[in-house]
């Protein structure tokens, strides 16, 4: 059974560069400070975890949620910030999930329609799930021009 320090330390390496800035001017993130993106990453690694086909963090599922808290998810701002807050109180994973399994419920269906929806909402960067279904990328149109679709 892996620890919480396990648990959250095996994320700070994969996000150290992407979440640096966070809750900063430089941030890539809209929503989330720091320490709350490098817990979400390391809950979405392990809904969506990277084999030999991209995972969560190759498809930026963080960025997807973290854009659409700040618009069509912004009723879930409060339990995404209270569950991310308490999560450093949990002892392991199995306690993790069995403390906050609405959180959890309400992370597996966001962290899926970030995996698998267009990229011009924030996630699927690259088409990851959508190459790994034998789904042709179309040209993305929206927002962000299809930057995300790039990289």
């Amino acid at each position: 059974m892996r620890t919480r320090r396990t648990f959250l330390g095996s994320a700070a390496v994969a996000v150290s560069g992407v979440a640096a800035g966070c809750g900063g001017a430089k941030s890539s993130f809209r929503f989330f400070t720091e320490r709350e993106a490098r817990v979400l990453d390391a809950i979405l690694a392990i809904v969506i975890p990277s084999d030999d086909t991209p995972g969560a963090r190759e498809a930026a599922v963080i960025h997807y949620i973290d854009r659409q808290l700040t618009g069509k998810f912004r009723e879930h701002r409060k339990s995404y910030r209270d569950a991310l807050a308490r999560l450093d109180d949990a002892v392991d994973e199995k306690t993790l999930v069995a403390s906050h399994k609405a959180f959890f419920d309400l992370v597996v269906t966001h962290a899926m329609q970030g995996f698998y929806g267009n990229p011009r909402h924030g996630g699927n960067r690259d088409f990851a799930s959508w190459r790994m279904l034998g789904i042709p990328p179309v040209p993305v149109r929206g927002r962000d021009g299809g930057r995300n679709a790039k990289g």
